[in-house]
């Protein structure tokens, strides 16, 4: 019997890559070899991930294949690497468990001076010691520089001694591209024959072959210089990730007994207290626990103005203390802080590709071998079936070669999707990848859940009704007792109501949800109900005048619930929770895109109506979890539909929409379930997020048009020799840095500001 397949998830972290073709060529390379499975390359994020059969395969020997390659590697640095395992001890990377690093979201730790790919210049990639250097001091500079040499000096020579000129270009030339040649040849003994080394190599020996020497000597120095030109481009491009990572300071006060010391932010476990004195970042997630100051959440959120927090208050990581020092209570892990949470939605983005991605690396992987065989067509037809000349012809064929790489098509979609992220994670807005911007930027039916979305979901009592000799404190005390432990807003009010009173919940357990009903408890050894009058018609908690007094308080646009023992109605608690108010703003940007809105709640039809009358929405009531699923399942067929909820009766909705998007103010679960998220819990900032996911299309629209433009233009004045080779490699690293640079301006982009 075959013995089971033992598989190790593993990361590194993978420098360099500065085009789509780098990702494409590391993946097929790894891939290729034995073991290896879901083999997954992020460009931006410069992640190498995949799954590992150590039975059959070392680490060494990955490493070695891709720095052949001529990038540098290195593992996940130990502050990345750390992963929960089962028993939820900290695990490294490759030690024979499976573990999930998708939640590896601090600094990456630089691969060691063995790891830097150096030692192989050809599409020489950056040494991560070249991060924050000035172009001239990383490896592609001093490769630029050592070209620019070489050609001068063969420039000069051929001034002082016209008859050694020629001489002196075939030396510059062959210098410059013999470490291109070695990257070719490593290429084309891992199955890939078809890249930009092989092209510039074969190019450049065969301008050689025609006596193009100058301009062959030419063509690989600006081969080196558009290498630079990506290479800022793209390190530009990573530096919002960077600047995320940043937020989180690297050390925290911990209290101790009294004492406060100095520990590294990542040591922190939830429990620890924490200083976090004025003008200081907060190191982690958690809850003031003492202490009121102003917190400056913008680094986080993108709200600018600071926001008065006190005991009790939810405060981010990477958030700055403005006024007073606080005493902070750490409530997530340090792999598990928003900041965290935003820089894994970034990284991760990578992996959910649009489907225009996916279209276009399947193109990329034809695109160069057609044009090689074009290319070949065109040394061969012209000669051989019409005796033109073969200078001329090789010579055009061999620009037709440089035009064949796909870098600028294949960087066209992730550098957009990437920029597009960041711009989105400055101002709380949270993508989970490519796919999901595509939806949404399709999306033209939103349904908004009510209570905490399209409200403030902080209702307040407004009415107590205790039934026959029933007391309000002991109304209030059974109800306290039910909702103790729960986070839904509508059980806040009432514990909130109840501190008020003075009014202590009785011991409770066995809490139960009645999804989309209300919560049962066993409380003082006895089961009660907090449901909706409906619910409790039909269990004996509410008779005909106790029904007609709820649907009163609906008219009034209140909340009510009727709170009942077995067959023994208590009373009713009438609640009303206020618009936000940017939430009819929203409403009229929304119809402004051209987008349709509507109410889906649990709510009752009256309360509902009273607030949908005022924000102009149709709307929907009395859903159950089902109702919702149904709705949009329904709608969806012929619909880009967004869903905007913060529940846990939300998440199968937001997981059944085109796009689920969670509140910022949400539970966990709806948090994971949805597509995106929005960190201010502002309504305005869906229309935000979808002018966003617009914009980064178009941006990939102009992206393919340059990349394709260009090539298509080139390869018709290349056929009929209206261009030659500077031209056809200026056409591929040029395309490149254009569309870079275009993706680049979406970091600029507002989404706030309408059009």
């Amino acid at each position: 019997m075959a013995e089971a397949r033992s598989e190790t998830t593993c990361e590194w972290t993978v420098s360099g890559m500065d085009c789509g073709s780098c990702a494409t060529k590391i993946k097929d390379a790894v891939a290729r070899l034995p073991g290896i499975t879901d083999v997954e390359v992020g460009i931006m994020s410069e992640r190498l991930r995949l799954k590992l059969d150590e039975t059959q395969i070392g680490r060494d020997r990955i490493e070695a294949t891709v720095r052949a390659l001529g990038y540098g590697i290195a593992p996940r640095g130990p502050e990345v690497k750390k992963a929960l395992g089962p028993s939820g001890e900290e695990a490294e990377c490759c030690d024979g468990i499976d573990h999930d690093h998708s939640d590896s979201g601090q600094d990456h730790v630089a691969p060691s001076k063995g790891d830097t790919g150096r030692d192989s210049p050809g599409h020489v990639h950056d040494d991560p010691a070249d991060q924050g250097r000035s172009w001239h001091q990383t490896a592609k500079g001093r490769l630029v520089i050592f070209t620019a040499l070489l050609l001068g000096a063969a420039w000069f020579i051929k001034h002082l001694a016209p008859e050694n000129g020629g001489w002196a270009f075939i030396a510059a030339c062959l210098i410059g591209v013999a470490p291109l040649a070695k990257r070719a040849f490593a290429s084309l003994r891992m199955g890939q024959p078809f890249t930009i080394e092989s092209l510039m190599t074969v190019a450049a020996i065969g301008a050689l072959f025609i006596d193009a020497a100058e301009e062959a000597a030419l063509v690989v120095f600006l081969f080196a210089v558009g290498e630079v030109l990506e290479g800022v481009a793209a390190g530009k491009a990573r530096d919002g990730i960077r600047a995320l990572a940043n937020l989180v300071p690297k050390t925290a006060l911990l209290e101790t007994s009294g004492t406060t010391h100095e520990i590294p932010a990542t040591s922190l476990v939830i429990g620890h207290t924490v200083l976090v004195r004025p003008g200081d970042r907060i190191p982690a997630d958690g809850e003031i626990v003492e202490g009121i100051s102003g917190v400056d959440e913008s680094p986080v959120t993108g709200e600018s103005v600071p926001k008065t927090r006190g005991p009790g208050d939810a405060v981010f990581a990477g958030a700055i203390n403005t006024e007073a020092a606080l005493r902070v209570r750490v409530t997530k892990r340090p792999e598990d802080n928003t900041i965290a949470r935003i820089i894994r939605l970034v990284e991760e983005a990578e992996e959910a590709r649009a489907p225009t991605e996916r279209f276009i690396d399947r193109f990329s992987r034809w695109y160069m071998p057609v044009i090689v065989t074009v290319a070949a067509l065109v040394v061969v037809v012209p000669t051989l079936a019409f005796g033109q000349p073969w200078e001329t012809w090789i010579y055009r064929g061999l620009a037709l070669l440089l035009i064949g790489c796909p870098c600028a098509l294949v960087i066209s979609v992730p550098a957009s999707i990437a920029s597009a992220m960041s711009a989105g994670a400055r101002r709380g807005l949270l993508m989970k990848g490519g796919a999901v911007i595509e939806a949404m930027a399709k999306v033209n039916w939103v349904t908004f859940d009510k209570t905490g979305t399209l409200t403030y979901g902080r209702p307040q009592v407004t009415d107590l009704v205790p039934f026959d000799a029933t007391a309000k404190t002991e109304l209030l005390s059974v109800a306290a007792g039910v909702e103790t432990g729960s986070s839904h807003p509508l059980a806040i009010a009432i514990l909130n109501k109840a501190k008020e009173a003075g009014v202590t919940a009785p011991p409770s357990r066995d809490a139960k949800a009645l999804l989309g009903q209300g919560v049962v408890a066993t409380v003082d050894d006895a089961p009660a109900w907090v449901a909706s009058p409906s619910y409790a018609m039909k269990h004996g908690g509410l008779d005909g005048s106790g029904l007609r007094q709820a649907m009163i308080f609906e008219r009034e646009g209140k909340t009510a619930v009727a709170v009942f023992r077995e067959n023994t109605p208590l009373g009713l608690i009438a609640m009303r929770d206020e618009p936000r108010a940017e939430a009819k703003d929203a409403v009229r940007q929304l119809s402004a895109l051209g987008v349709t809105s509507v109410i889906l709640t649990g709510d009752n039809a009256r309360t509902t109506a009273a607030i949908a009358r005022n924000l102009g929405l149709e709307f929907e009531a009395d859903m159950l979890p089902e109702d919702k699923l149904a709705y949009i399942r329904e709608n969806s067929t012929k619909n880009g539909v967004m869903m905007i909820g913060d529940g846990i009766n939300d998440a199968p909705a937001l997981k059944q929409a085109s796009v689920g998007v969670a509140m910022g103010s949400g539970t966990d679960v709806a948090l994971e379930t949805a597509d995106a998220a929005i960190l201010r819990d502002r309504v305005t900032d869906i229309p935000a997020t979808i002018r966003l996911s617009r914009a980064a299309m178009a941006n990939i629209r102009q992206n393919v048009t340059i990349a394709l433009g260009l090539k298509a233009v080139f390869l018709v004045t290349s056929v009929f020799g209206v261009t030659g080779l500077w031209i056809a490699i200026l056409a591929d690293t040029g395309a490149t840095v254009l569309v870079t640079l275009n993706a680049l301006r979406l970091l600029r982009f507002n989404p706030e500001r309408e059009a």
